[in-house]
Parts: structure tokens; sequence; C-alpha cells
């Protein structure tokens, strides 16, 4: 028994910052490679056969197994690999394997290998017959790991299938059907949405009560009737972080465009209003917790503009100031190639933890018309929410739940209190070569700008590869203006994560290379330097602007110096960035008064600025707590108000 097996699930308390892999799990390597070797005269079918032995031994209930079973299996895993891949596991992945197999959550630095390690937990966990779900962070990565790895499950006699967004009900059932099924964490989540809908028969019940009176069985699980998923058995969720804290406080919502749309002279009459009031005397603007607050007189203002149109609309959805909240809203608090990007007549969201571009989601409230009419594009009609499910509630559903990521470390006390998922700290396979350049600070925007446009010029003169990380699409495409007046080759990604987005960011290892993405752009995609480079420094990675989370800094220059290249980054932040403008007037005005002539700051802020991302940090970690608070109100007074109907 190891330390992870001996904590209880029931008990509710931070854990150390971090477990190390215990001394047992070093032994059961060496034992892995001793099976894996009494493999290898094996014929192919003789691992099926042996595959289908280890499955009718197997536990009934999931718990650890027995004895040599989860050695036998991993080096089954590590032999198919071998005759399907051409590669091999090293200790380290073995080493997460067995951590994941335990349902902990294991920090992997990046370019570590983590779509290989996400097999081994899932072939231990689907020789239970009860299904797999392997979660990444968008469609285009579970494609790429479906299509990787099916090969090595087929040849040990496991089915898979992909999700696909948009795909009809038989070819989601087909897809869950399957020992192991790919596809991004959301899609899970609005399948399960999708088919509570289908199960209860009445779109037009109220959400609460849909959600509660969810057919359930024996086994705790929802009953498969009608729907396409079979349960909630196991799921193995790459990039944890990402998935379980930066997206936490977004629900999954499950919409439909409404039946009786309104007039979009409403929309417009409400902008035409806003335009009327004045800001500090009629509204105040809340950056920080990005809210439009009303004073009395804004609030009587607003209420009296009704009046004035002709006619006077009735049945309103909302309480007429409402509207001009929204508008305000979009005026001030988002804005374009930041919040949105507007394309094809079309207002399209950002992902502001990613900067990954949705096409497929929407605001609601009628923020979204607003945005529209500021935009001069098509105004459609709200959506309706048919039912919706925090993530927490979600992953709640399975019996088990584990995970991967480069940066866990900051986050793992809430991994522990809200999902009592430990996590393990797996050593680097190779010690790492990266190079951490003094930051660099600045009093104004333009400063840092010309001084990041300086930087990869002059290390794209000495042909080293360069890797430009911005927060949001517009300093994306500020960085490439300036590259274009220096006449320095680049190449632009355009926030959507696709195949040919994958290409690219693979690339941006080659000699004299430079790239300039969000920050995320890539996540999950592998950058190896090619002939030259590491004898130039290797990928040379800049971050624009410190993340409201530390973690977000980490994983961009952790794509640099992966598995023992070499390679080196340096962060850039101005007393503008909006870390600092948000979190601390006063730091803003000391970087103002002491930059030099180019506009640069001589002091060294680090200090400072991860004071700032700790503060935000646990901003953020209370918002998500007070979600889940809320949620678990809404579930108490929903099984209340049930029961009593019953």
């Amino acid at each position: 028994m190891t330390q992870l097996d001996k904590l209880p699930t029931s008990w509710h308390f931070v854990l150390p910052r971090a477990l190390a892999p215990p001394t047992g799990d070093h032994e059961a390597v060496a034992r892995i490679r001793e099976i894996v070797r009494s493999f290898q005269g094996v014929p192919d079918a003789g691992l099926r056969f042996r595959t289908e032995g280890l499955r009718r031994a197997w536990p009934e209930r999931p718990q650890p197994p027995p004895g040599d079973g989860i050695c036998t299996a991993f080096a089954l895993v590590n032999e198919a690999a071998r005759r399907t891949l051409g590669v091999e596991y090293y200790d380290v992945q073995l080493l997460a394997g067995l951590s994941l197999a335990r349902r902990a959550v294991a920090e992997m630095q990046t370019g570590e290998g983590k779509t290989l390690v996400a097999a081994l937990p899932a072939f231990v966990f689907a020789l239970y017959d009860h299904g797999v779900h392997i979660m990444t962070i968008n469609s285009y990565l579970a494609e790429r790991d479906h299509q990787l790895l099916s090969p090595l499950f087929g040849m040990l006699g496991l089915t898979t299938g992909v999700l696909h967004v948009g795909a009809s009900q038989q070819e989601k059932q087909r897809a869950y059907a399957a020992d192991i099924t790919y596809g991004p964490g959301y899609e899970f989540g609005f399948d399960y949405l999708r088919d509570q809908i289908a199960l209860m028969g009445a779109v037009q019940r109220d959400l609460g009560w849909r959600y509660r009176r969810t057919t359930r069985g024996p086994t705790g699980l929802v009953s498969e009737t009608a729907g396409v998923q079979r349960g909630h058995a196991f799921a193995v969720i790459d990039e944890v972080d990402s998935v379980l804290i930066d997206e936490a406080v977004t629900p999954l919502v499950l919409s439909e465009g409404s039946r009786c749309a309104e007039d979009v002279a409403l929309y417009e009459a409400a902008a035409d209003a806003a335009d009327w009031l004045t800001r500090d005397e009629d509204y105040h603007v809340d950056t920080t917790a990005r809210q439009i607050r009303f004073t009395a007189r804004g609030r009587s203002r607003a209420e009296a503009s009704l009046r004035s149109l002709d006619p006077v609309p009735r049945d309103l959805r909302r309480p007429w100031p409402d509207y001009i909240q929204q508008a305000l809203h979009a005026c001030w608090l988002v804005h374009g190639d930041v919040d949105y990007v507007v394309a094809d007549d079309r207002i399209q969201l950002i992902d502001q933890h990613t900067g990954r571009i949705f096409v497929d989601r929407s605001w609601n409230e009628g923020l979204q018309q607003a945005v529209q009419v500021k935009e001069r594009v098509t105004v459609t009609s709200e959506q309706r929410p048919l039912a919706r499910i925090s993530r927490q509630q979600y992953l709640g559903l399975y019996q088990g739940v584990c995970g991967m990521s480069g940066t866990v470390t900051g986050c793992e006390g809430e991994l522990w209190q809200v999902f009592q998922l430990p996590t393990v700290v797996i050593p680097l396979r190779m010690a790492s070569r990266r190079t951490e350049l003094p930051s660099r600070y600045f009093g104004d925007d333009e400063s840092k700008w010309r001084a990041i446009a300086g930087a990869v010029t002059q290390a794209h003169g000495h042909g080293q590869p360069v890797l430009v990380g911005t927060r949001t699409i517009e300093d994306s495409q500020r960085v490439a203006r300036l590259l274009e007046q220096q006449g320095t080759l680049y190449k632009l990604l355009n926030g959507r994560q696709d195949e040919s987005e994958a290409h690219i960011i693979a690339a941006a290892g080659q000699v004299a290379a430079v790239t300039i993405a969000t920050n995320m752009a890539g996540r999950g995609t592998d950058i190896k330097l090619g002939p030259g480079a590491a004898e130039r420094g290797g990928l040379h990675v800049i971050v624009c602007e410190p993340h409201a989370s530390s973690r977000i800094d980490r994983q961009l220059m952790g794509r640099s110096a992966r598995q023992g290249d070499p390679g080196s980054c340096q962060k850039f932040a101005s007393a503008d960035d909006w870390l600092v403008h948000a979190h601390s007037p006063a730091l803003r005005r000391r970087m103002q008064r002491q930059a030099g002539p180019t506009g640069e700051v001589g002091a060294d802020l680090d200090r400072e600025i991860r004071v700032l991302q700790r503060r935000a940090e646990r901003r953020d970690c209370a918002r998500r707590k007070l979600l889940m608070t809320h949620n678990e109100w809404l579930d108490d007074v929903m099984a209340r108000l049930t029961g009593q109907s019953g």
C-alpha cells in the first residue's frame, strides 16, 4: 500500500503542496520491465489473450487491482506501443501512469509525452467494462490522440471511438459504446445534458426539475434509455488544470434559439439610450469585476427612456434598464480581438484562458445582441437555456477521475478539496536546460511593444527560433505590425485550434522561425527543434504580459527547452497591462514614475507581479467556491421541491 492508497476519500483538508511518487512505484516500474521482456516473443494474439485474462480476473468493483495485475496491464500497453508506434515508455511515464491509475493528478512538464501516458490508466479502467472517457481541451487534440493510439488499443483487443461535435445520435452512440472514448471535455458534458432532456421527454419543464428528476440506475449512473452515453465510470483528463480550475466558473449551458425573437429595434434603442447616459454620473464601470453599476440618477433616466419609444414595447424579456446595462457592458467591457472577433457577419467569442475562438458559443441575457448592434452585424434571437450543469457537478458523476498537466503546482489544494484528487509531481526524464532571462518592465505599452519587437529581431538575427506569446489576438496583431515595419518574417496564428495551427506551432522550433500566437495556442502540440536550432540556443519564448494566473505563464515558458533541449524565455510587463491596471493602481503609478528615457523601468518587480497574481488567483478561487456553494444550495432546494412534488 502506498501513501496515495492511505488517503481516505472522506478527508477534506489541504494536502501538502505535492506528493512525490512513492518508493513502491519505482519497484513497480522495475517489475513492469521484467514482464515486458517476457512478452517480446509473444505473438499479437497472445497479447489479446492476456488482456482477456486480465479482464476476467479484474475485480467487479473499481479498486486497485490485485497482485501483479497493474504491472501486467502496463507491460501489455508498453509492448503494444513498441509494436504499433515504435516507442517504449520511459520510467517517468510509467510513474505517471501508476499515479493516474490510483485516480490522482500527475504534474508532468510539457514535452514529457502525456498523450502516451493517458493510454496507461485508460487501458486499466477499460478492463472494468464500464467505458473510459479521455477528455482533451479541444476537438483537434481528441481526433489526433485517437488516431495515434487506436492501433495500440486495437492490438490489445479494445475498441475506441471519438466524439465529433455535431455528429448524429447514432454516431455518438457508437463512440460511447467503445471501450475508450476520446473527445473534448465540454462535449461529454453537453451530451450528458442532451441525454437528460431526452430522458425526461419534456423540454418545457423547469430546468431544476428536469435536472433533479434524472433517471438513475442501481449503480448510481444515468440510465441508458434514449441517450447516447452509457454511464460515467472513469474519466482521464488532459490539461486537468485548464478543465477543472480555469474553466470551472463557466458552466455548461445547453441552449436553443428563442421561438419569439424580439425586434432588432429594441436592442438598437437600448444602445441609443446608453449613449445619452454619462459615465461616473449615471453609471460606474468596474473593470476588475467587469460590471456596470447604475447610480440612482442613471437608473431613473434609464427607466424614463422606455417611455420615449414609439410604440412602447410590452412583455419585455427583462426590465428595460437591463437592456441598457448590457449595451453599456458591450461598449466598455468587451472588446474586439480581445473578447470576440467579427467574422462572416457573426460575433465569435474568444476563450479568455486559451485565446481560442469558439464559433458555436454566445453570451446570454442580451449581451450577444448588444455586441451585435455595436459591431453592426446581423442581430440574432436570444438563446433560451434548456439545461445547465457546472463542471464540478458533471465530474462528480464519475466513479473515478484522474488527469495530467504541466502546471498543477499552485492549485493542488483546490483539486483535493473540490475533487478529492491528490497531486503527484513526476520528475523530469532529463534535466532542464532552460535559461530564464531577467524580466523587463516598462512604464507604458508602447515602450514595451517596441522592446519586444527589438528582442524578436535580435534573436531572429542570430537564427534562434522565437515564439511570442500574447494575452489577446489584438496584441498578437500589434506585434505582427511592428515586425512588418522592421522587415522581420513571421507566422501569425488565428486563434482556432486545428491541424494547420498545430503544424505552425510544431514548426516554431526551426532555425530563424518567428511565431506569434496567443498564450495557449497549440497547447498539446510538441515543438521539436530543427537542424541547427540547438546550436543557436534553442527555442526562445517571449511572454508579452503577465497572466492573472502564473500557471499560464509557466505553461507558455514550458514550450522551450523540452526533453533536455536548450532553450530560453523572458517575461515583459508594462504599467498598462491588465493585471497591473486592474489590481494595483499604486504599482502602475510607480512604474510610470520610474520609467527611463526609453520607457523601461530599471527595478526588479518580479515579487510585486507575483503578489498581484496570487491576489488574482485567490479572487478566482473564491469565485469558483461561490459557484460551487450556489450549485449545492440549488441542488438542495430542487431536491426538496421534487420530494414535495413526488
